[in-house]
C-alpha cells in the first residue's frame, strides 16, 4: 500500500455525500493518529484515525480507471470506488448500465433513451458480452448464447426496489428474445409473449409514491424454445400479489391501473351496463387522492389492454365478463353499513351500490345483504348465525373484494398461459424473474417481511453462485485456492423458516382460537430474544421486532400479521357467489376447487405457482380442513422453495436495478439512496468477494502490450509468458501480490494501480526528455544565427582586450628598463591602438548595416503581407460593388487626368522630403553615430579590464558631453523646422492618399467591368461579327453631359482584337469552302465512274442476251435444245450465273439509288436497268415454258445458236476435267483401300499372336486376358463410332440448313415467276420444278430448339450450371446470350407461346437456383451479371431507337421483329433488383464478422493504442491471433469480391454500386460498434480508424473506383475518428467540431463525446460543460434522433443500359454445357 506517499488520494466518510475525495498533504508514518488532508474544494482538514481499528481511509483509483464498464476492473475495490464509478458513468457519460462481475447494474434514468431500438438489438446480436458496452441486451444475448451452446436452461433475475426499473428491464429482455429468435410457427408467438406485458401491467401494476408503474407482484416467465432455438411458447408464474391495494391505498398512490382504465372508458356504449363513473366516485379508487398519472392516458391504455387480450385469444365476451367483475368490485367498495348497536349492523334497504353489485354478479340481493352483516358459527352440536359489528362487516366486505380480485387475477394468468402454451415439445427455456427487491419503510408489515425473506433466499443463491464462479476460475487457471470468507445469510433464513422460526410461530398462532398479534409477539420474544444474534426487540415497543438482514436492520410492526397470514373470507359469502348465474364468476371459484396443493406436481413436472402464492386457504372436497388451511406464509414459503429449485437448475444472470433519487428527476444521482440500494442488492458483497482474492486479471498478451514500456529490450523473449514473469518479479517484489495462471495473471487489489503509476512515471519521464530535447533544439535553432554574427566581433575584440589589459604592465616594464627605445616603443603602441580602433569602427559599422538591412527587409516583407491582405479585402468589396457598365462610365469621368495630377503631387512631396532630409547637417549625425559606436566598443572591450585601463572611456564620455551643448542649439532649430514640415507633409499626404484610393477604386471597377467583355471576345471567335456590332453600337452612342469619353487605348485594343477575329473567321470560311469543293468533286468523280461501270456491265449483259437469243433461233435441232441435252444444261448454268449476277447488280443499284437520288441521270439509268431485267425474266419464263418446235425458230431469229455451240465446247472441256478429277479420286480411294487391307493384315497378325499367348496361359488368366482385350477393342470401336457420329451429326445439321435455305430460295423464285405469268398461262402451261443451287449465307445469330427441350435447356443452362467453370473458361454473360438467341428464334418464328414459355421458365429457373444456392456469393454474382446482360440484350435488340444508337448495321438486322417484350423487361428488372438485394445480404453476412475485429479491435499500427485493464467481462483481444480478422482480411475479401464480379462480366456501373454498398456496410457497422463501446472511444483508436480508412481509400484508388461514391459513405466514420482526435476544451474547439461533423447527427456527436475515454494519463476527459456547449450549438440542426446508422439500409440500385459489341452470329456454344440439342441458325 502507498499510504506513506505524499499527494496520495483517499476517500473519507461524509454525512452528505457518503464519501468525499481528499489528498494527503504529509507522508503517513506508522503510529500517526491524524492525517493531514486537503479536500477537492481546497479546504484543509485533519482526519483522525480510529484508535481501535487504526484503519486508514480507502485509496482512490487512478483517473484512467474511473468510468470503466466493469467495476471489477478497478484496482481498488471498495464501496466509495464503486459509488464514484457509477456516478461518473451516470452523470458525466449518461450511461445507465455497468457491469459488476456477473451482475448488470441498471440505474433508472427517468427519461426515454434511444438505446432500445431494433438497430441496437441487431448490434448486440451475436456479440460477446465483454465486447460491447454494458446493456440489458448484452445479458439477454449471453443467456441466449449459453442456452444454445451449453444446452442448459437459463434464468435472468431482475431485482430492485419499487421504481428502480425492474419491469422495464424484464420487458426489454423479453423483447430481445422475441426479436432475435423469431417464432417457429406462423402464430407469431413472440408477439403474444410481448402482448402479455400490457395485460399483466394493467391488473398487477399500480402507482406508488416511488414509482408510477410499480409491479405489485412477482413473476417468473419461462420463454420456451425448440431445438432450433426459436420461441414456441411461454409460461408465467406469479408470486405474492398485493391484494390489500384493492381496498386501501396510501396518500398519493393509486389502485391497480385496470380500475382507472375502466372509469376513463365509462362513456363507451359497451360499458353503459357497468354503471361506471369518475374514479373519485368509488371508495376503492379515491383513497390515495391521485387518480391521474402525469403523461398517462388511461382511456388509451384501456384500448391497448383490450387489443392485447384479443391477441392472446381472450374473446370479447370474456373481456366484458372481466370488466363486469371489476366493476362489481368497485361498486362493492361503495356498500355502506349502518350500526344497530355495538355488535350488529345492517345495510340500508335498496342500497344502490349493493344492487348494482348483485346485478353484475348475478346473485340475490337479500342473501348478499344478509351475509355481509352476519356470519355462521359451527360447533360440534349446533350452528349459530351471529350478527357482526360495522367494523367487522367492513373488513369482511374488503376481504371478499380482495378474494374476488385475486381469483380473477389467477384466472387471467391461466388464460395467458393457455394462449402462450405450445403443442411443440419444449427443448429449453430462458426464465425472466421480475421480483421485488429488499424493502424497508418507516412502517413495515407482513408484505415487507415476505419480500425481504424472498430476497434473503435470492441473496444466498447469488453469493453461492459468485463464490462458485470464483472457485472455478481459480481451478481452471491452476492457481492455489484459498478459502474466501463471505457473508452467509443461512442463520437469517433459519430464523425465518426453520422449525420454531418466525413463520412457524405465526402459523401456530393463527390456529389458536384466541390468537392475536400481541401474543405472537410475546412468543417471538420468548423464543428468539437473546438467543439469536439476528433477532432484536425495539426498546420502546412490545408489538414489534427487528431482524438483521444481509442489507440492513428492519423493524417490523406485528399488527396485522395474523389477519394477513390467515387471509380470512367468510364461506357463506363465497357460497352466495357460487350460486350465481354468471358463467365467468362460476369459473373463478370452480378453478379454486381444482387447484392442486403447492407441494404436488403436475404431469409435466412443473408446479402451477401462479396460483399457490395468492390463493386463500379454502377447503376442497375429499380433504380435511386441517390439510387445506394453508396460510399465506406457508404458501409463499413453498412457492419460494420451488422457485429456488428452478433457479438452481438453470444458469443465472443477474440484473440489479438502482433508483438514483426519490423525486424521479432525470439523471440525478443521490449518493445516499444509491449506496443504500447497493448494499441491499448484493453488489458490494460481490465486490468484497472479488477483492478478497485476485480481482484484477490480465492475459499474458494484454499485460505485455500494456506494460511493454516498462521492459528493456533484453527482457523481451519469444515466450510472452516467461517475459511477463521476469518483468513482474522485478516490478513487484512481494510474490503474494500476484499469481501466474495458465492463460492469465492474477493481481491482488491495488497492484494494477501500482503498475499504472510506474507506467505513467516512465511515460512522463520519457515525455520530459523528449520535451527537453526538442526545446533545446528549438533554442539552438533560434540563437545559432545570432551567435554566428557575434563570433566575428569576438575574434576582433580578443586582441584588443588583451592589449588593453597589458597597457599598465607594459608601461611599468618599459619605465623600469629605462632604455633609449622607450619613446619609440610607446609610439608604436599608440599606433597599434589607433589601428585597432579603426578596425573596430569599420566592423561595428558593417554589423550595424547588416542588422539594419535585415530589419528593413523584414519590415518591408511584413508590410507587403499586411498590404496584400488589406488589398484582398478591398478587392472583394470592390467586386461586390462593381456590377454594371453604367457604373464604370460614371467612375471613368476624368480618371486619367486625376491620376496624373496625383502622381505629380506625390513626386513633389517625395522631392520635398528628400530635400528636408538633406538639409540636416550630415557631419553632426555622423559624429554622433561614430562616437556612440566608439563608446559602446570601449565598454564591451574593457568590461573585464583593470580600473587603470578605463581612462579612455572616461575621456570619450567627457568629450561627448562637451559637444552636447554645441549641438543642442543647432538641433533645436532643426527639429522645430522639421516638425512643422513633417506635420504639413503628413496632412497633404493623407489627403493625396485618400484621393488616390478613390481614383484607384474607380479605375479598378473599370477594369473589372471590361474584363468579362474582353474574355467573351477572346473566347467566342466565331461570333466576332456580333461582338463587333455590339461594340460599335455601344461606342456610337452619343455621350451625355455626365458621361466622360472612353479609354481610347482600351478601345483600340478591342478594335484590333475584333479585326483579328474577323480575319481568322474569313480564313476559316475560305478553308471550309475549299474543302467542300474538293469533297464535291471527289464525290462527282466517284459517281461518274460507278455509273460508267454499271453502263458497261448492262451493255455487256444486253449483248450476251442478244447473242443467246440469236443462237437459239439459228439452232433448231430439238436434240440440241432438249431438256436433257448437254447444251441445255450449259444454257441452264449460264442462265443461273446470269441470274446471280443480276442479283448482285440489283443490290448495287439499290445502293447507288440512295446515293444518286438528287441527280436526274440516275432515273434514266434505273429505268433502263429495270427494262433489261424485265426482258430477261420474260425470256427465262418463255424459254422454260415452251412446248412446240415453233418456239425454237423464234429463238434462232437473232442467230445466237453459235454461242450455244461455243458453250457445248466449254461443256466438253468441263466434262473432261470432271473425268480427270474422278479418275484421281478413284486412285485415292484405291490407295486408301490398300492401306485398310494392310492394317487388317497387321491386326490379324496381332490377334494371332495374342491367341498364341493366351493359349499358353492358365484358364483363369486366359479368361481375364481375353476379357481385357475385348474391353479394349470395344472401347476403341466405341470411340471411333462416337467420332463418326459427331461428324455425321455435323453433316446432317449442315445439310438441313442448306436444304432450308434452298427451299426458301426456290419458293421466292416461284413467287417471282408467278408474278410475271398471266393467269391464262398458269392454267394452260404447268411449270416443271427446277432445283437452282444457291450460295450458303452466314449465321443469323439465332439458336433453334424444340419445344419439348425447353426444360432441358433451363436445367443445363441455369439449374445445373457451375458459375466458377463458366466464368473462368468462357465469355462473360454466355448464358444470357444463349437465352436471348433462343428468344430471337422464337420471335423469328412468330411463336408467342414459345417466347412466353421460354422467358417464364428462365425467370423461374433463376429464382430457383438462387433459392437453392442463395448464400453463395459466386452464384448470386453470376446470375446478377447474366440477368443484367439478358436485360440489356432485350433492350439492345428491341428495335427502339433509343437503344440502337451504338449498334452496328449487322446488330440492327438482328432486332426482334414480331414481339414487344417491354413487360418482360420490367419483370427482369425487378428480378435483377431482388438478386442485387440478395447479393448485398450475402456480402453483409460475409463481411459482418470481419468488420469490428478488422476496423476497430485489431491494431494495424502496433503499439499506438494501449490496452486498458478489464474486468471479469473480458473483451476480445486486440492482438491478432490465428483466428482473428484483421484489416488485411477485409481487403483480401474485397479483392475476392471484385475479381469475381469482373470475371462474371458485371457492368462497371453495377460494380461501383456494389462497392458503394460494401463500404457503407463497413462504415455503418464500425460506427455503430464505436458508439456502443466505451473502450474504443479514445485518441489512439481514432488514429487507428483513420489509418484503416486510408487503406480502404487506397484500395479504391487501386481499383479505379474513387468515383463510385464509396468514399463518401465512410464520411461519418471519418468524422467520428476526427472527433476522437481533435481538441475538446474551448469554445473555438466546439465551433470547429460543429462545422466538421456535418455527417454525424447530434445524438452521435454527443454520444462519442460522452464515451471518450483516456487510455493514458496524458489525455484529458471531456468536460460536461463542453458537451452542453456542443448541444447548445447544435440545437437548431434538424437531423435524425436515431443514434445508430441503419446497417441494413440498401441504396436504390439502377441498371444503366450497357450495349454489347459482341456479334451474336460469332458466339460458339461449348460442348461442356450439354446443349447439343440446340442448333445455330
Amino acid at each position: 500500500m502507498t499510504y506513506q506517499r505524499q499527494y496520495a488520494r483517499v476517500w473519507i466518510p461524509d454525512p452528505e455525500e457518503v464519501w468525499k475525495s481528499a489528498e494527503l498533504l504529509k507522508d503517513y508514518k506508522p503510529g500517526d493518529k491524524v492525517l493531514q488532508l486537503r479536500l477537492e474544494e481546497g479546504k484543509d482538514l485533519e482526519y483522525c484515525l480510529d484508535p481501535k481499528t487504526k484503519e486508514l481511509p480507502p485509496l482512490r483509483n487512478p483517473d484512467i480507471l474511473v468510468g470503466e464498464n466493469d467495476l471489477t476492473a478497478l484496482s481498488y475495490l471498495h464501496e466509495p470506488a464503486v459509488l464514484h464509478n457509477l456516478k461518473v458513468r451516470f452523470i458525466d457519460s449518461k450511461l445507465i448500465y455497468t457491469y459488476c462481475g456477473i451482475v448488470l447494474v441498471a440505474i433508472n434514468p427517468y427519461e426515454q433513451l434511444p438505446i432500445y431500438g431494433e438497430d441496437i438489438i441487431n448490434a448486440y446480436s451475436g456479440q460477446n458480452m465483454g465486447d460491447m458496452d454494458p446493456h440489458i441486451f448484452a445479458v439477454a444475448e449471453e443467456a441466449y448464447k449459453q442456452m444454445a451452446r451449453d444446452e442448459r436452461n437459463q434464468s435472468i433475475i431482475v431485482s430492485g426496489e419499487s421504481g428502480a426499473g425492474k419491469t422495464v428491464s424484464a420487458k426489454y429482455a423479453m423483447r430481445y428474445f422475441a426479436t432475435v429468435s423469431g417464432s417457429a410457427s406462423e402464430a407469431n408467438v413472440e408477439e403474444k409473449v410481448l402482448a402479455s406485458n400490457p395485460i399483466m401491467e394493467s391488473i398487477g401494476n399500480a402507482k406508488t409514491t416511488r414509482n408510477d408503474n410499480s409491479s405489485r407482484f412477482g413473476k417468473y416467465i419461462e420463454i420456451g424454445f425448440d431445438k432450433r432455438y426459436r420461441i414456441i411458447g411461454a409460461n408465467m408464474r406469479t408470486y405474492l400479489l398485493e391484494k390489500s391495494r384493492v381496498v386501501f391505498q396510501a396518500e398519493e398512490e393509486r389502485n391497480y391501473h385496470i380500475f382507472y382504465q375502466l372509469c376513463a372508458s365509462a362513456a363507451l356504449p359497451e360499458f353503459k351496463t357497468l354503471r361506471l363513473g369518475n374514479a373519485n366516485y368509488f371508495h376503492y379508487t379515491k383513497q390515495g387522492g391521485s387518480p391521474v398519472i402525469d403523461g398517462v392516458d388511461d382511456a388509451k391504455e384501456m384500448v391497448n389492454t383490450r387489443q392485447a387480450c384479443t391477441l392472446l385469444g381472450i374473446s370479447d365476451s370474456y373481456q366484458m365478463g372481466i370488466f363486469r367483475i371489476l366493476a362489481g368490485i368497485l361498486h362493492l367498495g361503495n356498500v355502506e353499513f349502518a350500526s344497530r348497536d355495538s355488535d350488529s349492523c345492517a345495510i340500508p334497504p335498496k342500497h344502490d351500490p349493493l344492487t348494482i353489485f348483485c346485478d353484475l354478479m348475478g346473485v340475490e340481493y337479500e342473501e348478499m345483504a344478509h351475509w355481509l352483516c352476519h356470519r355462521k358459527l359451527a360447533t360440534a352440536t349446533e350452528t349459530y348465525i351471529k350478527p357482526i359489528s360495522k367494523l367487522h362487516a367492513i373488513n369482511a366486505r374488503d376481504a371478499l373484494a380482495k378474494h374476488i380480485y385475486a381469483n380473477l387475477f389467477n384466472w387471467i394468468v391461466d388464460h395467458v398461459n393457455k394462449a402462450l402454451h405450445s403443442t411443440v415439445k419444449q427443448h429449453s427455456f430462458i426464465g425472466v424473474l421480475d421480483i421485488y427487491g429488499f424493502e424497508t419503510f418507516e412502517i413495515n408489515s407482513f408484505e415487507q417481511f415476505c419480500i425481504n425473506y424472498a430476497n434473503e433466499k435470492l441473496q444466498q443463491q447469488f453469493n453461492m453462485h459468485v463464490f462458485k464462479l470464483e472457485q472455478e476460475e481459480y481451478m481452471k487457471e491452476q492457481i492455489p485456492w484459498t478459502l474466501i470468507d463471505f457473508y452467509d445469510n443461512q442463520p437469517c433464513i433459519n430464523l425465518i423458516e426453520a422449525k420454531m422460526g418466525i413463520l412457524d410461530l405465526l402459523d401456530e398462532e393463527c390456529k389458536m382460537p384466541k390468537g392475536s398479534d400481541d401474543t405472537w409477539a410475546q412468543k417471538l420474544y420468548n423464543t428468539h430474544l437473546n438467543k439469536c444474534a439476528l433477532f432484536e426487540k425495539p426498546r420502546l415497543s412490545n408489538k414489534a421486532f427487528i431482524i438483521k438482514h444481509f442489507a440492513d436492520k428492519v423493524e417490523y410492526q406485528c399488527e396485522g400479521f395474523l389477519e394477513k397470514n390467515k387471509d380470512t373470507v367468510y364461506e357463506e359469502q363465497i357460497k352466495v357467489l357460487k350460486s350465481s348465474k354468471f358463467k365467468l364468476l362460476l369459473e373463478l371459484f370452480q378453478d379454486e376447487e381444482k387447484v392442486l396443493s403447492p407441494t404436488s406436481a403436475t404431469a409435466s413436472g412443473r408446479v402451477p405457482l401462479s396460483r399457490t402464492a395468492v390463493k386463500p386457504a379454502k377447503a376442497r372436497p375429499g380433504q380435511t380442513s386441517k390439510e387445506h388451511k394453508k396460510t399465506v406464509g406457508h404458501q409463499f414459503r413453498n412457492s419460494l422453495h420451488l422457485l429456488m429449485e428452478t433457479l438452481n437448475a438453470t444458469t443465472p444472470h443477474y440484473v440489479r436495478c438502482i433508483k438514483p433519487n426519490d423525486f424521479k428527476f432525470p439523471f440525478t444521482f443521490d449518493e445516499k439512496r444509491a449506496v443504500q440500494q447497493l448494499r441491499a442488492c448484493g453488489v458490494l458483497e460481490t465486490i468484497r468477494i472479488s477483492a478478497a482474492g485476485f480481482p484484477s486479471r490480465w492475459t499474458y498478451q494484454e499485460f505485455f502490450s500494456r506494460y511493454r514500456v516498462l521492459m528493456k529490450q533484453r527482457d523481451v523473449l519469444g515466450d510472452r509468458k516467461q517475459t511477463c514473469k521476469n518483468v513482474l518479479e522485478k516490478l513487484i517484489l512481494d510474490k503474494d501480490k500476484y499469481q501466474f495462471g495458465k492463460t492469465k495473471i492474477f493481481f491482488r487489489a491495488g497492484q494494477v494501480a501500482y503498475l499504472e503509476k510506474i507506467r505513467a512515471d516512465k511515460l512522463r519521464a520519457a515525455c520530459i526528455r523528449i520535451q527537453k530535447t526538442i526545446r533545446g533544439w528549438l533554442m539552438r535553432k533560434k540563437y545559432v544565427p545570432a551567435l554566428l554574427g557575434k563570433s566575428t566581433l569576438a575574434l576582433i575584440q580578443i586582441p584588443l582586450s588583451r592589449t588593453f589589459k597589458c597597457d599598465t604592465f607594459a608601461l611599468a616594464f618599459l619605465c623600469w628598463l629605462g632604455g633609449n627605445d622607450f619613446p619609440g616603443k610607446l609610439r608604436k603602441l599608440n599606433i597599434m591602438k589607433h589601428k585597432s580602433i579603426i578596425i573596430q569602427k569599420h566592423v561595428r559599422g558593417w554589423l550595424a548595416r547588416v542588422h539594419y538591412r535585415r530589419t528593413l527587409k523584414a519590415i518591408v516583407y511584413l508590410q507587403c503581407c499586411y498590404r496584400r491582405m488589406m488589398a484582398k479585402r478591398e478587392l472583394k468589396k470592390l467586386k461586390i460593388e462593381a456590377r454594371s457598365v453604367e457604373r464604370y462610365k460614371k467612375l471613368h469621368i476624368g480618371l486619367e487626368n486625376k491620376i496624373m495630377q496625383l502622381q505629380r503631387k506625390i513626386d513633389e512631396q517625395v522631392k520635398l522630403r528628400e530635400s528636408v532630409g538633406k538639409s540636416l547637417p550630415h557631419s553632426v549625425l555622423t559624429t554622433i553615430i561614430l562616437w556612440s559606436f566608439h563608446i559602446f566598443g570601449l565598454i564591451s572591450a574593457c568590461g573585464s579590464a583593470n580600473t587603470t585601463n578605463q581612462f579612455h572611456i572616461v575621456e570619450c564620455i567627457q568629450h561627448v558631453f562637451c559637444c552636447r551643448h554645441n549641438w543642442s542649439s543647432h538641433f533645436g532649430f532643426l527639429f522645430s523646422v522639421a516638425e512643422a514640415m513633417e506635420k504639413k507633409l503628413v496632412e497633404e499626404t493623407k489627403q493625396l492618399e485618400l484621393d488616390l484610393n478613390d481614383e484607384r477604386l474607380r479605375y479598378q471597377n473599370l477594369l473589372n467591368e471590361f474584363s468579362p467583355v474582353h474574355q467573351c471576345i477572346a473566347s467566342f471567335c466565331c461570333g466576332s461579327g456580333i461582338l463587333l456590332d455590339f461594340l460599335l453600337f455601344f461606342l456610337k452612342q452619343e455621350p451625355s453631359e455626365k458621361k466622360a469619353p472612353l479609354d481610347m487605348s482600351l478601345f483600340l485594343k478591342l478594335q484590333k482584337r475584333v479585326t483579328e477575329l474577323e480575319q481568322e473567321k474569313q480564313s476559316l470560311q475560305d478553308e471550309l469552302d475549299r474543302k467542300e469543293e474538293q469533297a464535291l468533286r471527289a464525290k462527282a468523280k466517284y459517281e461518274s465512274l460507278k455509273r460508267q461501270e454499271l453502263e458497261s456491265e448492262n451493255k455487256k449483259l444486253k449483248n450476251e442476251l442478244n447473242e443467246l437469243q440469236k443462237a437459239l433461233t439459228e439452232t433448231r435441232s430439238p436434240e440440241v435444245t432438249a431438256p436433257g441435252a448437254p447444251a441445255y444444261r450449259v444454257l441452264l448454268d449460264q442462265l443461273t450465273s446470269v441470274s446471280e449476277e443480276l442479283e448482285v447488280r440489283k443490290e448495287e443499284v439499290l445502293i447507288l439509288r440512295s446515293q444518286l437520288v438528287s441527280q436526274k441521270e440516275c432515273n434514266v439509268l434505273n429505268m433502263s436497268f429495270h427494262h433489261h431485267h424485265v426482258s430477261l425474266l420474260y425470256f427465262l419464263n418463255t424459254f422454260l415454258g415452251r412446248q412446240s418446235p415453233q418456239d425454237y425458230h423464234m429463238l434462232n431469229e437473232d442467230g445466237e445458236l453459235w454461242l450455244v455451240y461455243e458453250g457445248l465446247k466449254q461443256a466438253n472441256r468441263l466434262l473432261e476435267s470432271q473425268l480427270q478429277s474422278q479418275k484421281k479420286s478413284h486412285e485415292n480411294e484405291l490407295e486408301s483401300l490398300r492401306g485398310e487391307i494392310q492394317s487388317l493384315k497387321e491386326e490379324n497378325n496381332r490377334q494371332q499372336q495374342l491367341l498364341a499367348q493366351n493359349l499358353q496361359l492358365p484358364p483363369e488368366a486366359r479368361i481375364e486376358a481375353s476379357l481385357q482385350h475385348e474391353i479394349t477393342r470395344l472401347t476403341n470401336e466405341n470411340l471411333d463410332l462416337m467420332e463418326q457420329l459427331e461428324k455425321q451429326d455435323k453433316t446432317v445439321r449442315k445439310l438441313k440448313k442448306q436444304l432450308k435455305v434452298f427451299a426458301k430460295k426456290i419458293g421466292e423464285l416461284e413467287v417471282g415467276q408467278m408474278e410475271n405469268i398471266s393467269p391464262g398461262q398458269i392454267i394452260d402451261e404447268p411449270i416443271r420444278p427446277v432445283n437452282i443451287p444457291r450460295k450458303e449465307k452466314d449465321f443469323q445469330g439465332m439458336l433453334e430448339y424444340k419445344k419439348e427441350d425447353e426444360q432441358k435447356l433451363v436445367k443445363n443452362l441455369i439449374l445445373e450450371l457451375k458459375p466458377r467453370g463458366v466464368a473462368v473458361n468462357l465469355i462473360p454473360g454466355l448464358p444470357a446470350y444463349i437465352l436471348f438467341m433462343c428468344v430471337r428464334h422464337a420471335d423469328y418464328l412468330n411463336d408467342d407461346q414459345k417466347v412466353r414459355s421460354l422467358l417464364t421458365s428462365t425467370i423461374n429457373g433463376i429464382k430457383k437456383v438462387l433459392k437453392k444456392r442463395g448464400d453463395d456469393f459466386e452464384t448470386v454474382s453470376f446470375w446478377l451479371s447474366n440477368t443484367c446482360r439478358f436485360l440489356h440484350c432485350l433492350k439492345q435488340y428491341s428495335g427502339e431507337e433509343g437503344f440502337m444508337k451504338h449498334n452496328t448495321p449487322r446488330q440492327n438486322e438482328h432486332c426482334l421483329t414480331n414481339f414487344d417484350l417491354a413487360e418482360y423487361r420490367q419483370v427482369l428488372s425487378d428480378l435483377a433488383i431482388q438478386i442485387y438485394q440478395q447479393l448485398v445480404r450475402v456480402l453483409e453476412n460475409i463481411l459482418q464478422p470481419m468488420i469490428v475485429s478488422g476496423m476497430l479491435e485489431h491494431e494495424t499500427i502496433q503499439g499506438v493504442s494501449g490496452v486498458k485493464p478489464t474486468g471479469l467481462r473480458k473483451r476480445t483481444s486486440s492482438i491478432a491471433d490465428e483466428g482473428t480478422y484483421t484489416l488485411d482480411s477485409i481487403i483480401r475479401q474485397l479483392n475476392s469480391f471484385h475479381s469475381v464480379m469482373c470475371q462474371h462480366g458485371m457492368d462497371p456501373e453495377l460494380i461501383k454500386q456494389v462497392v458503394k454498398q460494401m463500404f457503407y456496410i463497413i462504415g455503418a457497422v464500425t460506427l455503430n460498434n464505436l458508439l456502443l463501446r466505451k473502450d474504443m472511444c479514445s485518441w489512439s483508436k481514432g488514429m487507428q480508424i483513420r489509418y484503416n480508412v486510408s487503406q480502404l481509400e487506397e484500395w479504391l484508388r487501386d481499383k479505379n473506383l474513387m468515383n463510385s461514391g464509396a468514399k463518401e459513405t465512410l464520411e461519418p466514420l471519418i468524422q467520428a475518428a476526427q472527433l476522437l482526435q481533435v481538441k475538446k476544451k474551448t469554445d473555438e474547439d466546439a465551433e470547429a467540431i460543429c462545422s466538421m461533423c456535418n455527417a454525424l447527427t447530434t445524438a452521435q456527436i454527443v454520444k462519442v463525446l460522452n464515451l471518450y475515454t483516456p487510455v493514458n494519463e496524458f489525455e484529458e476527459r471531456v468536460l460536461v460543460s463542453f458537451i452542453r456547449t456542443i448541444q447548445l450549438r447544435l440545437r437548431d440542426r434538424k437531423d435524425s434522433p436515431q443514434l445508430l446508422m441503419d446497417a441494413k439500409h440498401i441504396f436504390p440500385v439502377t441498371f444503366p443500359f450497357n450495349p454489347s459489341s459482341l456479334a451474336l452470329e460469332t458466339i460458339q456454344i461449348p460442348a461442356s454445357l450439354g446443349l447439343g440439342f440446340i442448333s445455330r441458325v
